[in-house]
């Protein structure tokens, strides 16, 4: 497998997330583990990388969607993400889960992206109607209730908001469901760093989505 072949491990449709490299068989399962595919990979095996990133790839197309806030970014991130794991794949020492490091590797390309885009900002083309709530959500689930999508266009425009650190320990350990300890470990920082920032992302949320839920709809006017 080359590094090319590891970008088709993702996809431009913002509404797939990233797919299966065209070398995994969708049908199978392989019974290595995470550690071992990876070493695999290290070792020539042309197969193994497209098994990780099959197994991972929805956990950490949530991830990266959620950190950048918006489809095309998280796209590009996710990309990168994995060529970078792919071509430095012997870096890994083991000394943490396969899952966890390549959690890292997304939520630094994410933010890596953020800080890039703040020293260079640009006005985003919007289809939306002045007033509305800049941002676009995450693609909303067709089998979901107008209840359900709105609730999840208002967090996602929520956590836009919040500072890259506490968003993303926010999306990690409230959003994703990860422990604590292994928030601590993707981010780099200790666990009481990681609680702190939780404990500010989350009152900041609360304020901000009041002030959003308190906005006027227009489309309800």
């Amino acid at each position: 497998m080359t590094s090319t072949e590891a970008t088709t491990a993702t996809t431009a449709d913002p509404d797939a997330g990233p797919a299966v490299s065209a070398t995994a068989d969708p049908t199978g399962r392989d019974p290595r583990s995470d550690a071992e595919l990876l070493q695999a990979h290290v070792d020539g095996d042309a197969d193994a990388f497209g098994e990780i990133v099959r197994r991972h790839r929805d956990r950490l197309w949530a991830v990266a969607l959620r950190t950048c806030g918006d489809p095309e970014e998280a796209a590009d991130a996710l990309q990168e993400a994995f060529i970078s794991a792919f071509r430095h794949a012997e870096s890994f020492r083991g000394q943490a889960a396969v899952t966890t490091w390549l959690h890292r590797i997304v939520v630094n390309a994410c933010l890596d992206r953020r800080r890039r885009a703040a020293a260079r900002p640009t006005v985003p083309f919007s289809t939306e109607r002045d007033g509305d709530t800049p941002g676009i959500p995450e693609p909303a689930d067709p089998h979901d209730d107008l209840a359900q999508v709105e609730l999840r266009v208002v967090l996602q425009n929520a956590l836009r908001l919040l500072p890259d650190d506490q968003r993303a320990a926010v999306v990690l350990v409230d959003v994703q469901g990860l422990p604590v300890e292994q928030a601590a470990e993707i981010l780099d920082c200790p666990v009481g760093t990681i609680k702190s920032r939780c404990s500010r992302g989350r009152a900041k949320l609360a304020e901000i989505l009041k002030d959003l839920r308190n906005q006027p709809n227009p489309e309800r006017v």
